[in-house]
């Protein structure tokens, strides 16, 4: 799969990719739980995305990291795709 070919509402996503940049992390609160959360833009060579990582996944990764992501999901936050992993998905690192 490429980014080019990904719309909100596109489930099931494996896809490699290399992260561009990444925000700092920042904390929600989520049914009473801290969690953190940051955005990372991924691209390959068909175009760039927003890829939301949480906690533990936000310190796996740098600029410059290749990730491998398997069975991820695209929504739209504020008219802009993103990549989430949501519950079933995973991050590697390559």
């Amino acid at each position: 799969m490429k980014i080019s070919e990904l719309q909100p509402g596109t489930g099931n996503v494996s896809i490699q990719a290399e992260v561009v940049s990444i925000e700092a992390p920042r904390e929600i609160n989520k049914m009473g739980r801290v969690l953190r959360v940051a955005n990372a833009t991924i691209k390959d060579d068909s175009g760039t995305i927003s890829l939301v990582l949480w906690n533990e996944n936000i310190d796996k990764v740098q600029e410059g990291s290749k990730v491998q992501i398997e069975n991820g999901y695209v929504n739209s936050w504020q008219n802009q795709a993103q990549l989430t992993l949501g519950k079933f998905g995973k991050m590697t690192v390559v």
